[in-house]
C-alpha cells in the first residue's frame, strides 16, 4: 500500500499558492507591485507582497503572473540584488525601464485571458498602462474588489497598531492649525472643495503627529480628507488615538474609523464636489470610486508636499542640532573602526554604529535599514546586510556604509566609503572621480527658479569624462523627522519640474559602482539657501553633515585647487564643530581624520 504523505497546500511556494487562488476565482494572471495603499518607500509586514512572493526585498518593484510564466521588474539599483533574491528558474528578471511590466505583459499574455490587479496598490497611469498592454494582447485587466495574494498567503502577518504620537511644536514649528489654513488658501486657489491625503508623511506633517507603524518612517498609516474650510477627517484607526492626541487635534479634526474612508469619499461625491487628488500617489480606486460616484476631480499635487519640503527656521535648527549629534556619533564609530573593524563582518560593524548612535539624546530610531557593503557587496546599490550575505572586512577592500537616523528634532542620512587598509591606486581614483562631484555639487550657486535636474550633471561631470556614471539619481528631499526620501524636489537626471526653494533639504551623493568588485559613495545632506550679491534672487547649499571624508582615498593630485580648498574648509569647520562634543581620545582621531591635505 502506497504510505507516501499527502502533499499539502502550505507545502506548495508562493507562487504556486497564488496561482491555485486565481484559477479558484477564475484570474488567468495577476500584477502584484511592492507597494500599499499609500505608495511609500517602505511598507509594513502585511503588505510586503512582493517579497513573499518572490523574494525580492528591494524598496521598488513589481511582478506579473501569468499561468506558465513570471517576472520581477525592479530599476538599476537593484539589478544584482534581483538576481541574487529572486528564484530565476520560476521568475524572469527585468529592468523595469528597459523592459516594463506593461510591455512585457502585451508580449506575453494571450487572448481571452482574465489579468487581476488591486486597485488600491496601483496609481491610476499604472493602470492606464496595463490596461492598455492588456487589450493590446486581445486580454482583459480586471480590478480585484479583495486581493487574491492575501488569501493565498496564510500566514500574512496582521497590520501594524503602534499608537499615534503628538509631535510638538517646539520640534515642528508650526501649530497644525496654521499647516490646515494654508492648505485650505491652496484649494480655494484651485478651485477645488476638498483634497484627499493618502501619503502617511502629509498627514503627519499637516496634523503634527507622529507614529511607529512602520520601521523607518515615523508615521500613523491612514488617510485624510481636507476640506475648504481647514477641516480636517482623519480615517485612522481608533485605537491608535488617544486623549491626548485628540486633545492635540482639536475640534478642527474629526477622528473617523479607517474603513469609513470610502464612505466619505461618496459623501464628497454626493455633493458634486470637487475633488483635488494626486495622481502621482492617490490608490486608482479612490479615483474610480469618486468618479464613479459623480464628483469632480482636480488633478494636483499633494497640497503638503511643497510646504512640508520647505522647512521653517525651527525645522532648520532641528536638523542642524540632530546632525552635530550624529557626527558625534559618526567620529566615535569611525575611531572604532580604523582600531577594530578589519576581520569583523558587515553586520558587526553596522550593529557597533548603531550602538553610537543610540548613545545620542532624542535618537529615535534608523532613518532607513544601513547599506554595510564590504568589496563586492559595496556595488549592490541597496544592498541590506543580513546574516547569510554578510562578507568579511578583509585587506584592500572598499567598505561602504550608508546610514541615517531619525531624532526627535531632525533626520539623517549620510555614506561614507572606507578603506580596509591599504587600497590600490584604481580604487582610489574612481573614490576622487566621486568626490569631485561630490565637492562640485556642493559648491553650487544658481539662480531661483533652477531644479534639481538641472543641477544633476554638476556631479556627474567628472566620472562622464573618463566614461563613467551611475544608475541612480543624485539627491533626494529629507523630511524633518520624517521619510528620510521625500518629495517633490530630487537632484536626478530623470525630468523634474520643482524648483528648488530654501528651506529644502537634500542628499547629494554621486557614486560609482564596479559590479563584483567594489562600490563607491560619497553622501551629505545640504539645506537650500538664499545667496546674497547677484543681479537677480540666487541660492546654494549650506552643508548639514559635518563628518570627515577618508583623505586616504584621496588622489590629491586629481584634484582642482578649488577642491582642494573646499575639502580643507570642510574638515576644519567638522574639527571646529565636533571637537568639544567628542572625549579626548576621538577629538585625537579627529584632528588627523580632519588634517589639511
Amino acid at each position: 500500500m502506497d504510505v507516501s504523505p499527502v502533499s499539502s497546500p502550505v507545502s506548495l511556494l508562493p507562487l504556486d499558492l497564488l496561482r491555485g487562488e486565481l484559477r479558484a476565482r477564475g484570474l488567468d494572471g495577476f500584477v502584484v507591485p511592492r507597494a500599499d495603499e499609500h505608495q511609500g518607500e517602505y511598507v509594513p509586514a502585511a503588505a510586503k507582497r512582493l517579497a513573499w512572493l518572490t523574494g525580492f526585498t528591494g524598496s521598488a518593484g513589481t511582478a506579473v503572473v501569468l499561468p506558465d510564466c513570471a517576472a520581477v521588474f525592479s530599476d538599476g539599483r537593484y539589478t544584482l540584488q534581483m538576481r541574487d533574491e529572486v528564484d530565476t528558474a520560476r521568475f524572469e528578471t527585468r529592468h523595469i525601464t528597459d523592459d516594463p511590466p506593461a510591455a512585457w505583459l502585451r508580449a506575453r499574455a494571450k487572448p481571452g485571458q482574465r489579468i487581476g490587479y488591486d486597485p488600491w496598490l496601483h496609481v491610476p497611469e499604472d493602470v492606464k498602462r496595463l490596461d492598455e498592454a492588456a487589450r493590446a494582447a486581445g486580454a482583459m485587466l480586471v480590478a480585484c474588489e479583495n486581493n487574491p495574494l492575501d488569501a493565498a498567503w496564510r500566514d500574512r502577518p496582521p497590520p501594524p497598531g503602534a499608537p499615534a504620537e503628538v509631535y510638538p511644536v517646539e520640534f515642528s514649528g508650526r501649530v497644525s492649525l496654521d499647516k490646515r489654513r494654508e492648505v485650505a488658501a491652496s484649494l480655494e486657489r484651485d478651485g477645488a472643495d476638498a483634497a484627499v491625503l493618502t501619503l502617511p508623511d502629509s498627514i503627519a506633517w499637516l496634523l503634527n503627529i507622529r507614529g511607529r507603524d512602520l520601521p523607518a518612517t515615523p508615521v500613523v498609516l491612514s488617510f485624510a480628507v481636507v476640506h475648504r474650510d481647514a477641516r480636517v477627517e482623519w480615517f485612522v484607526d481608533a485605537a491608535k488615538v488617544d486623549g491626548a492626541v485628540r486633545a492635540h487635534l482639536g475640534d478642527g479634526v474629526t477622528v473617523r474609523p479607517r474603513d469609513e474612508f470610502r464612505i466619505a469619499l461618496c459623501a464628497l461625491a454626493a455633493v458634486k464636489a470637487a475633488v483635488r487628488v494626486d495622481g502621482a500617489s492617490i490608490p486608482a480606486a479612490v479615483v474610480d470610486l469618486l468618479k464613479t460616484a459623480g464628483a469632480r476631480i482636480v488633478p494636483a499635487p499633494d497640497p503638503c508636499l511643497l510646504p512640508k519640503a520647505c522647512k521653517n527656521a525651527v525645522e532648520l535648527d532641528g536638523f542642524r542640532r540632530a546632525h552635530r549629534r550624529d557626527a558625534a556619533a559618526m567620529a566615535r564609530f569611525l575611531a572604532w573602526y580604523d582600531a577594530h573593524a578589519e576581520g569583523m563582518n558587515e553586520k558587526q560593524v553596522a550593529n557597533a554604529l548603531l550602538d553610537f548612535r543610540k548613545e545620542q539624546d532624542l535618537f529615535v530610531c534608523p532613518s532607513f535599514p544601513t547599506i554595510a557593503g564590504a568589496g563586492p557587496n559595496g556595488a549592490v546599490v541597496h544592498y541590506h546586510v543580513r546574516a547569510a550575505t554578510a562578507r568579511t572586512l578583509e585587506a584592500g577592500q572598499l567598505f561602504l556604509l550608508d546610514s541615517g537616523a531619525h531624532y526627535r528634532d531632525g533626520t539623517t542620512d549620510i555614506t561614507r566609503t572606507l578603506p580596509v587598509g591599504e587600497v590600490a591606486e584604481p580604487l582610489r581614483h574612481h573614490f576622487t572621480r566621486v568626490l569631485q562631484g561630490h565637492i562640485d555639487l556642493a559648491c553650487a550657486v544658481f539662480p531661483a527658479g533652477t531644479t534639481g535636474t538641472q543641477l544633476d550633471s554638476l556631479a556627474r561631470r567628472p566620472l562622464w569624462a573618463e566614461g563613467l556614471d551611475y544608475d541612480h539619481g543624485t539627491g533626494h528631499g529629507v523630511g524633518a523627522f520624517l521619510s528620510v526620501h521625500e518629495g517633490p524636489q530630487r537632484i536626478s537626471k530623470l525630468p523634474n519640474a520643482v524648483a528648488l526653494k530654501p528651506g529644502m533639504v537634500l542628499s547629494n551623493e554621486p557614486g560609482y559602482y564596479k559590479a563584483g568588485a567594489y562600490g563607491i559613495r560619497i553622501e551629505n545632506l545640504l539645506a537650500v539657501r538664499a545667496e546674497e550679491g547677484g543681479e537677480r534672487p540666487m541660492l546654494g547649499f549650506e552643508i548639514l553633515t559635518l563628518v570627515p571624508i577618508d583623505r586616504r582615498l584621496i588622489v590629491t593630485e586629481l584634484l582642482t585647487l578649488e577642491q582642494r580648498e573646499w575639502i580643507d574648509a570642510y574638515h576644519a569647520r567638522v574639527a571646529e564643530v565636533i571637537s568639544p562634543l567628542l572625549d579626548a581620545e576621538t577629538a585625537i582621531w579627529l584632528a588627523a581624520a580632519a588634517a589639511p591635505l
